[in-house]
């Protein structure tokens, strides 16, 4: 079984900076692509924040292009968010998403984790 687990959430004033991390855990071959979602509010739609793909093509949400960095420490199976220049709006849950190989030849198969909560207030 694959394991995602989110930290590095918290309470940071706005301009401020944190990094989220994803940790992946268990029977990993791969790490195919990987993504960060957030949620505003419980009923709001869950929206695409960043994601890196296995060659490192990055992409983002325009409203955290030149604020958010998304990268990978493929060693430590970990996904990194860095978040600059928060705003109130940045304010969510947010979760990562891998797409993940077990072996060379096993299909590759999806991984949510459980969420960290982000909150941009003065």
């Amino acid at each position: 079984q694959v394991q995602l687990v989110e930290s590095g959430g918290g309470l940071v004033h706005p301009g401020g900076s944190l990094r989220l991390s994803c940790a992946a855990s268990g029977s990993i071959f791969s790490i195919v692509a990987a993504g960060w979602y957030r949620q505003a509010s419980l009923g709001a739609q869950r929206e695409l924040v960043a994601t890196l793909s296995e060659g490192g093509s990055t992409n983002y949400l325009d409203s955290v292009k030149g604020r958010f960095t998304i990268s990978r420490d493929n060693t430590k199976n970990t996904v990194y968010l860095q978040m600059s220049g928060l705003k109130p709006e940045d304010t969510a849950v947010y979760y990562c998403n891998a797409i993940v190989r077990k072996t060379s030849t096993a299909p590759m198969r999806v991984y949510w984790g459980q969420g960290t909560q982000v909150t941009v207030s003065s």
